[in-house]
């Protein structure tokens, strides 16, 4: 006797909104007995962290597991509800010999419903070393289903999957189970309309001023002294990278990007690009129990070195914002492997972007960082948007509060004028080398410049958080209809050929152009 599920898999990935169906395909040699059979649609995430060993118990690590059920429903295939009407209670039904098929179908929801506690057989993990009990949860986050990952083999996963049992009335008789897996990306929330405000991250840097070697007093001539008076002043330069506000980028698509080089003093030396690198770093936070651990990962977007490309020239004027070609990455998408920035009741991954700006005039690299947060590319359907600006009417605004996820370059721009807008002058800053001083009130970025937001003449800041979707509003909803993009996992941590101009490997710290 056998059984499994086939699944009708219409799209290379599932997300919300999308009818999972298939079959379940019951297989037996003779006649069986058989109380019911079962289809379960199942999400789980898993972790499991070592905690420091003790001093003198070097023998035994101890390890914490916290598994969270974020989405289980149930449909009962067999018996169906005109035959159980026929029969008694708890009966059990004879099949004969042959093959069986039962047809199933389950719609996705938005929102993970995670269980207050779990079954045993959810909170046991069977490893090398035994089997293992998780404890019951005691935190939970109502969330936006998240999406499947793997990459972090033994310590965190989140899987989707359906899940088949045929239940046998005999108690010394085991039960037959089958378990087909799907891949999951979730519709990216709602975006905000278009508007001329941008994020970005900002380092200063002044060049160190040349100094003269003395002359060798010779038989004709008097020997010179050194100095730094007649030499011509050094560049101040500040470098931009700018982002459409609020920061967003989408999986297989190219970055919205901008770097800007501005010269903030008269200076006759010419500045060249010399080298140029995007990078792409994620951190997962794992969570189990009291254990933590944050786990980081890059891709490299583009990387180019030896360029010794002209900005400007010695006549350009100061305060003059000179722009990067934005070919070396504008024709280059974000990789299928990386999943999109989420949060649940255990883990939770984000994404910061690195810029790294070789300049040569004396040769220096300004690193840049800014938080952004990467989107599905999965667009909602128009009748969910529709849906939810109808939710939305009759709400007054002025009854509504600052909303306490604002990003802290929204909260700064409500208490203070913005860092930088391209109408206003900017106020001369001091140069510091290397290090850029972070804003107060924005967390720090490592010493990688400032990051904050600017806005465009008529920008307001807004004043209601970002809408949210609602398992209600999916009950009379389709499925997304549209073209899918690609989305593969991959393991952390392995090295992609970058050649032939191909870029989104995930890269080793040894392969990287800049240490």
């Amino acid at each position: 006797m056998s059984v499994r599920i086939q699944l009708d898999r219409p799209h290379a990935y599932f997300t919300n909104l999308d009818h999972i169906s298939g079959r379940v395909v019951f297989s037996t040699l003779s006649d069986e007995t058989i109380s019911a059979i079962i289809v379960k649609l199942e999400s789980e995430s898993r972790t499991r962290l070592a905690a420091p060993t003790q001093q003198g118990r070097r023998d035994r690590v101890e390890t914490e597991l916290e598994v969270h059920k974020l989405l289980y429903k149930v449909i009962q295939v067999f018996p169906t509800l005109e035959l159980q009407q026929q029969a008694p209670r708890n009966s059990a039904y004879t099949l004969p010999s042959g093959q069986h098929e039962y047809p199933f179908r389950f719609k996705i929801p938005f929102n993970n419903d995670c269980a207050a506690s779990n079954s045993m057989f959810t909170n046991l993990n069977v490893t090398g070393r035994g089997m293992e009990m998780a404890r019951n949860p005691n935190m939970h986050v109502k969330k936006a289903l998240p999406p499947s990952l793997n990459g972090f083999p033994g310590e965190a996963e989140i899987q989707y999957y359906v899940k088949v049992t045929v239940q046998r009335p005999a108690f010394y008789k085991e039960n037959f189970r089958a378990r087909s897996d799907f891949k999951f990306l979730p519709i990216e929330p709602p975006r905000e309309p278009p508007n001329r405000r941008e994020s970005y991250a900002r380092r200063s840097y002044q060049f160190s001023p040349h100094i003269s070697i003395p002359e060798k007093s010779g038989l004709l001539r008097k020997p010179s002294a050194a100095g730094i008076d007649e030499a011509p002043d050094p560049p101040k330069i500040r470098v931009d990278g700018r982002l459409p506000d609020p920061a967003i980028v989408t999986c297989n698509e190219p970055l919205p990007l901008r770097v800007l080089v501005k010269r903030l003093n008269e200076s006759r030396e010419t500045i060249f690009l010399d080298s140029f690198q995007i990078e792409l770093i994620g951190h997962t936070i794992i969570r189990a129990h009291e254990l933590r651990r944050k786990e980081s990962s890059s891709w490299i977007i583009t990387s180019q070195s030896n360029m010794h490309v002209a900005l400007g020239n010695s006549q350009v004027p100061a305060d003059t914002d000179m722009e990067i070609d934005n070919q070396m990455w504008s024709r280059i998408p974000l990789p299928g492997t990386i999943p999109p920035s989420f949060e649940t009741c255990n883990l939770s991954r984000t994404y910061e972007i690195e810029i790294r700006v070789g300049l040569a005039c004396e040769i220096t690299v300004q690193p840049l960082r800014m938080p952004v947060q990467v989107y599905s590319g999965v667009a909602p359907p128009p009748a969910l948007l529709e849906a939810m600006a109808h939710g939305r009417q009759g709400i007054p605004s002025s009854t509504t509060k600052p909303p306490s996820n604002l990003q802290p370059q929204f909260l700064a721009a409500q208490q203070s004028p913005p860092a930088f807008s391209p109408s206003s002058p900017q106020p001369e800053q001091p140069f510091l080398s290397p290090h850029t001083p972070m804003t107060g009130i924005l967390p720090s970025t490592g010493g990688l410049g400032e990051a904050s937001a600017s806005l465009g003449p008529g920008d307001d800041i807004p004043d209601e958080a970002p809408p949210s979707y609602e398992d209600a509003m999916a009950d009379d909803l389709g499925p997304v209809d549209g073209p899918r993009r690609e989305y593969n996992q991959s393991s952390v941590g392995t090295a992609q050929d970058m050649g032939n101009g191909k870029a989104g490997g995930e890269m080793g710290r040894n392969e990287r152009l800049f240490p």
